[in-house]
């Protein structure tokens, strides 16, 4: 049991100590041996008395080395190729590692203790044969073994390392979670990170924690000190802190100490001064707290970093050293897909975190696992406020003692390890679990009792029945898609309400006393992106990109591959842009989390993101376009619709979200409207934003009835002299039309219209959409994966040449915007695989597990006529609905131009099996992940 000695110190003694002592490790990375044990034979044949024959580098894996079971799966459109990236080499088992290493003459007497810093899962280890009692387990923390008794200072010796990445607990769902996947990274075997063997003296610091307190410019130290002397010690600690930046010391105190046998924790104040710097995503001021501890015969250091902070909540509010903080958010799932694993050094963090700050995030959600130390240091250098997460996603939490057991030790090596760092601002107990939900409200005040330095919760989001809808008696704060009065997240609906810019989700709040973060809201598929296939050139190999590459080869489609990712990806950035939008516009949500700003590559290849797996722009909106909605401050406004006609006003409520930290005093608000480069209308107001969110700060009314054409309007809003402006989309029709059919002939008949064609008719055929034969009309693209749930209407978007002649009096980009929402859901989307010849004018992006010719308007010759197919609604209420009259009006332009001259279709048949009626299209919603 641990001794205490609580020593609040009042007054602190002035003294000239430096530390400067140097830690004593030899570093033991290199050239191991190495034998895969598959059978489990090693150790009754003695393998921890030998040296292997194959050679392999550590820290690595053997993935890294090409050992195990080589691929033989060849690309297929089918699982487990579609499943996730492909392992170049895999191996499950026990693998021995060894090697002979010297311990200095001069280390006689000192404690030895072996790191391994990261492993995948139980390690055993061996001296010269003589196993080192008690084995570790831990997904979470560095392996550490004391080695004091086995190795002899001045003598060469044998380690042997015994791993067995096998699942020594049941912590993951179908082997998801990703602590332990080959989702996202791998279930691989070997050792990453820092191998070494430090020197201690028998008494030594084994562990400093670090609690600030901004409020009294103190903080509260906890040294955990062990004395493996034969006697009680008396010593002295020397405390000092150093602010990183300035290299300025505070201070330094000297406290003496009695350090009784065994493990004892020393815990006592420590004054920062009156000018103490506060870290946050504005100013990430970092400090080094250094304590020595000295006796007659021993001495000892350790330092570790720390940030003045205090990340807190008030009501609904999240706060950071006092101030509102909303969190702009994406997720961490372990996607690495070179080597298989995290990176271990900060450099591979830079990436991440560089690349995540420059698209306007402050907030990075580590699902279902806790990264390595580096990680940490980069987010605490960079100012971002991480959430780390528990290994665990289970349906049966709280059920298995030994998966309890493990998850509380896991706990304690989390906050050991990393509970000092700034950055490690929000603890969840894991992903979407359920079960024993008063399980995890135990587990949370426990921690909340050990370490109060982070915001907890249960769960991020739960299905358990009865939960799920309002936080948990535990929580600090709150994550969930969903509450007990609605949705707050667009998935759910943005395919089912026509598109209003004039919505939140307060309604659905209401009943939150605690600060909520909206759960992966996103999850829409971007097409593939076949260039990226060269990338990939570590242990994973992309079969389902090579699958998708050679199934497009085949069909004639390979040339229209980037087409289907830039429609398909520009479709998703306008639909992450509403769904951040609306969190902002919601007092009582203090965050997102993005599921994902990069791909996801494992449950079916969920292509989600905006980044590739790389963290790489995909060139579907540029990083500065992305801060427009995602930054500190964020000008948005409040309209009722999207598409108008020119009889009417735009209106609109011109807000401000503004988690600058500081009010924007005496700021100049500028908006316009453009028609392209041309000013429409335009105004200005001085106003000061103060924090939070900041509504109705000015009006706009304008009458649209100068617009006498279509036209798609840009309306702008900036901030004066900042870098924070943002822009929408609107599209004005003329209302004075008349629908003049010329010489087309409108039928919903195909034996009419084969009639008409015979009689060299031009025939518009608007089949009844909801009879016909195909692919029910969607708006919003695939949810998450087509592999992953298989039972969606699975298109990914509009596809279209917008310079195109039937587009005349349609302005439209390549891709859906907000002004094909009508046309879309009430459309159905034909498979045109097996017409030969004609041309689709409007094209469906298909989801690549299938990768269909997929149109909704189509156009050919068929003998001395000329037809044009259109698949969505173009009958019904016409004057009330102006986006699809003016669609209509513009294909009947088209059609009686001179530019209407389309391909011949070779086999017209092929149009019966097409427009044949069918009562169940492929119309079922995505089902649980469950």
């Amino acid at each position: 049991m641990k001794n205490i000695l609580l020593l609040i110190v009042s007054s602190f003694l002035l003294c000239s100590w430096s530390p400067s002592l140097n830690k004593k490790t030899i570093d033991i990375s290199g050239q191991w041996t190495v034998q895969l044990d598959s059978t489990d034979i090693g150790l009754q044949n003695g393998w921890q008395n030998k040296i292997f024959n194959q050679v392999i580098q550590l820290p690595g894996t053997t993935d890294d080395a090409r050992i195990g079971i080589p691929n033989k799966l060849k690309p297929s459109l089918e699982k487990p190729q579609l499943s996730h990236l492909t392992r170049k080499n895999s191996y499950i088992g026990a693998a021995w590692y060894t090697r002979k290493v010297s311990i200095p003459k001069g280390w006689k007497g000192k404690q030895l203790i072996l790191k391994l810093e990261r492993v995948i899962w139980k390690t055993n280890v061996w001296v010269d044969g003589k196993e080192v009692s008690a084995g570790q387990n831990s997904l979470v923390s560095p392996h550490y073994f004391d080695l004091s008794n086995y190795l002899i200072p001045g003598k060469t010796q044998r380690i042997t390392v015994r791993v067995d990445n096998r699942k020594q607990f049941d912590i993951s769902l179908e082997n998801m979670a990703h602590a332990y996947t080959n989702m996202t990274q791998i279930i691989w075997n070997g050792i990453i990170g820092e191998m070494n063997i430090e020197a201690v003296d028998a008494v030594h610091v084994s562990n400093l924690q670090v609690q600030p307190d901004i409020d009294l410019n103190k903080i509260k130290v906890s040294v955990t000190l062990k004395n493996n002397s034969k006697s009680t010690q008396k010593g002295v600690l020397n405390i000092v802190a150093i602010h990183k930046k300035s290299k300025k010391s505070i201070t330094a105190v000297t406290q003496k100490v009695q350090i009784e046998k065994g493990e004892s924790v020393a815990e006592f104040d420590y004054n920062m001064g009156k000018d103490i710097k506060l870290w946050s995503e504005f100013s990430p001021e970092l400090y080094e707290l250094k304590v020595e501890v000295k006796t007659a015969k021993y001495k000892s250091e350790k330092v570790v970093d720390f940030g003045m902070r205090k990340f807190s909540k008030k009501g609904t509010v999240l706060t950071v050293n006092n101030k509102a903080v909303f969190l702009r958010g994406t997720l961490e799932c372990n996607i690495f897909p070179l080597t298989g694993h995290p990176p271990m050094d900060k450099k591979g963090w830079e990436k991440v975190f560089g690349t995540a700050k420059k698209w306007g995030l402050n907030h990075l959600r580590f699902h279902s696992w806790c990264p390595p130390e580096a990680a940490f240091e980069v987010a605490d250098e960079m100012g971002f406020y991480l959430q780390v997460e528990l290994p665990v996603w289970i349906l049966n939490i709280g059920q298995d003692q030994g998966v309890n057991d493990f998850l509380y030790s896991e706990a304690q090596h989390m906050i050991d390890e990393y509970g000092n760092h700034p950055s490690f601002c929000m603890w969840s107990m894991g992903n979407e679990l359920q079960g024993d939900m008063s399980f995890l409200n135990e587990m949370v005040k426990n921690f909340k009792g050990k370490d109060n330095r982070h915001l907890y919760t249960s769960t991020s989001f739960t299905f358990e029945k009865g939960h799920g809808l309002l936080p948990e008696l535990e929580d600090d704060f709150f994550i969930t898609q969903w509450t007990n009065k609605g949705w707050v997240r667009g998935q759910g609906v943005f395919n089912s309400e026509p598109p209003t810019f004039n919505k939140d989700y307060s309604a659905a709040v209401q009943d939150i006393t605690l600060p909520l973060i909206t759960h992966e809201i996103g999850q829409y598929a971007v097409y593939p992106k076949i260039d990226e296939i060269s990338k990939y050139t570590g242990v994973l190999e992309p079969l389902n990109f090579k699958a998708v590459k050679e199934d497009l080869e085949r069909k004639g489609l390979i040339s229209k591959a980037e087409d289907y990712t830039k429609a398909s990806g520009k479709l998703a950035v306008i639909l992450y842009k509403e769904e951040i939008e609306r969190a902002l516009k919601t007092a009582g949500i203090s965050g997102f989390q993005l599921l994902d700003l990069h791909d996801f590559p494992g449950q079916g290849t969920a292509l989600v993101g905006l980044l590739d797996a790389f963290w790489d722009s995909k060139n579907l909106i540029s990083a500065e376009g992305f801060r427009q909605f995602s930054s500190p401050v964020v000008p948005l406004i409040r309209f009722p619709k999207a598409t108008y006609t020119n009889n009417e006003s735009f209106v609109a409520a011109l807000d401000v979200s503004n988690y600058s930290g500081n009010p924007l005093n005496e700021k100049v608000i500028e908006w316009s409207i453009m028609d392209n480069d041309i000013l429409l209308a335009s105004g200005s107001k001085k106003r000061t934003i103060k924090s939070g969110y900041n509504q109705e700060v000015l009006d706009i009314n304008e009458s649209l009835q100068k617009i006498t054409k279509a036209t798609k309007l840009t309306v702008k809003v900036a901030l004066k002299d900042t870098d924070y402006k943002n822009e929408w989309n609107v599209w004005v029709y003329p209302q004075q039309q008349t629908i003049d059919y010329g010489k087309v002939v409108y039928t919903r008949s195909l034996e009419e219209a084969y009639k008409l064609l015979d009689a060299g008719h031009k025939v518009l055929l608007n089949p009844d959409w909801k009879k016909i034969k195909g692919i029910e009309g969607k708006f919003v693209p695939v949810f998450w994966s087509p592999v992953h749930f298989p039972k969606q209407a699975g298109t990914m978007g509009v596809l279209c040449d917008p310079m195109h002649k039937v587009f005349s009096d349609f302005p439209t980009d390549m891709h859906t915007d907000w002004q094909w929402w009508d046309l879309n859901v009430n459309s159905t989307t034909l498979i045109v695989d097996s017409i030969i010849g004609g041309n689709p004018l409007v094209e469906m992006v298909d989801n690549f597990a299938n990768n269909r010719k997929l149109a909704s308007l189509f156009e050919g010759s068929i003998g001395s006529g000329k037809l044009v197919i259109a698949s969505f609604d173009l009958s019904k209420d016409l004057m009330e609905r102006p986006v699809v009259k003016q669609m209509l009006i513009s294909i009947l332009n088209y059609m009686n131009s001179e530019s209407f001259n389309p391909a011949t279709i070779k086999n017209p048949d092929s149009l019966k099996l097409i427009l044949s009626e069918e009562k169940n299209k492929i119309s079922d919603s995505p089902t649980s992940v469950y």
